[in-house]
């Protein structure tokens, strides 16, 4: 957490057939993206999917950190409780030690 606003690392994988989390990868949240790494067409995707997956309006996920890297930081601006619960529903954990 940052202030009031929690931040999650993400590891992308663009141009993947579904747009997906898919489990815990070297301490980050792995989540494979359908659009392609183009003119940022996936950083638009995942700021988009998280906030839709959370439930938030758009402008409360933002990347803060890794715009043409495929690992990134988001700063999502949601309960920690909303996060967790969302981890649950996607039957994740977060990587001990390490909390979302």
């Amino acid at each position: 957490m940052h202030g009031a606003v929690l931040w999650l690392a993400v590891s992308v994988q663009p141009g993947a057939r579904r747009t997906a989390a898919d489990g815990w990868f070297d301490g980050t949240l792995r989540i494979r993206l359908v659009a392609p790494p183009v003119d940022g067409q996936a950083n638009e995707l995942l700021v988009a999917w998280v906030a839709e997956q959370l439930a938030l309006p758009r402008r409360a996920v933002s990347l803060v950190r890794g715009q043409t890297a495929r690992r990134k930081w988001l700063a999502i601006d949601a309960p920690l409780a909303s996060v967790s619960c969302w981890f649950e529903k996607l039957g994740l954990q977060p990587p001990a030690g390490n909390p979302p």
